[in-house]
């Protein structure tokens, strides 16, 4: 899977003047478009979008620099259909315009070209397996928050906070197969994952059942899910297990995420410092 990726990223950089199709990469990459966009993300840190754009104005800058095309020329040989929209593209990055960085020979940023390896630590195991399941719904609370990648999420917990016991009492005895119990989804997020951008929250159940009239429901297809357990620091072992799981498992797993909400139950000691948790991830075979 990474020397697909790694093919991908060399079209990437022979193409970096043109237009840059985000299925013909998944394509190289031998798998879906969603499955690269979300590996993408995990492994570099940030969306694809934006690694190419960096990856543009980077080489822009440096011809800027060199001076020996005029910056329109730049411009339309890094993927810009004015100079007007360069222009501001640059500043963004750069923190000056093109033409002040040409007469002030400023110093400029850089995104260096991105290559993937697998790093095997050795240090610990994940735990997984592979569950089918039948249509089911998710049923309870939902909200739209902003994601947040590290440490509590302020919206999610006020939002729960906001929920009444009588209420919660409700949701739970709704429950009636596996994931058990209370589970925190997250469904609908931005295909960036970017730090900030929003998700439907739902603090619920999973169940069978058909739902009251005031709790709002989500009807999962049926599917294949991976589902990895994990106990540590809360919240932060928590959410480095969603990272784990895209930059660790996926790499080496015949397996690739597909579209679907994902589902994370979590008990949380008394003195609310460590947490159980059991992350189920929407996935298909990379063969499918």
């Amino acid at each position: 899977m990474l020397e697909k990726l790694n093919q991908a990223m060399e079209y990437i950089e022979g193409r970096l003047g043109q237009r840059i199709e985000a299925a013909e990469l998944a394509r190289i990459a031998m798998t879906s478009e969603y499955h690269f966009r979300r590996m993408f993300s995990a492994l570099a840190g940030m969306p694809l979008s934006e690694y190419v754009r960096r990856r543009r104005l980077t080489l822009a800058g440096a011809e800027v620099l060199h001076g020996e095309r005029t910056l329109l020329e730049v411009a339309v040989r890094h993927g810009y259909s004015s100079g007007e929209a360069f222009a501001r593209a640059f500043r963004a990055m750069h923190g000056v315009g093109p033409g002040e960085a040409r007469r002030a020979g400023a110093v400029l940023r850089s995104q260096p070209r991105m290559s993937f390896r697998l790093v095997v630590e050795g240090s610990s195991s994940m735990e997984y397996r592979i569950v089918t399941k039948d249509e089911f719904r998710v049923v309870g609370r939902r909200a739209r928050v902003p994601l947040v990648h590290e440490g509590a999420n302020p919206a999610i917990a006020e939002f729960v906070r906001g929920i009444d016991k009588e209420t919660v009492a409700r949701i739970a005895a709704l429950s009636d197969q596996q994931p058990e119990g209370i589970v925190q989804v997250s469904d609908n997020l931005a295909e960036s994952r970017a730090e900030g951008t929003e998700l439907d929250y739902y603090h619920a159940v999973v169940t069978g059942a058909d739902a009251p009239d005031d709790l709002d429901v989500l009807v999962v297809a049926a599917g294949t899910w991976a589902v990895f357990e994990n106990s540590g620091p809360f919240p932060e072992a928590l959410q480095y297990l969603w990272r784990d799981v895209f930059t660790q498992w996926f790499p080496s797993s015949p397996y690739r995420s597909r579209p679907g909400p994902e589902i994370l139950r979590v008990r949380v000691s008394e003195d609310g410092a460590q947490g159980d948790a059991e992350l189920w991830i929407p996935v298909e075979p990379t063969t499918a």
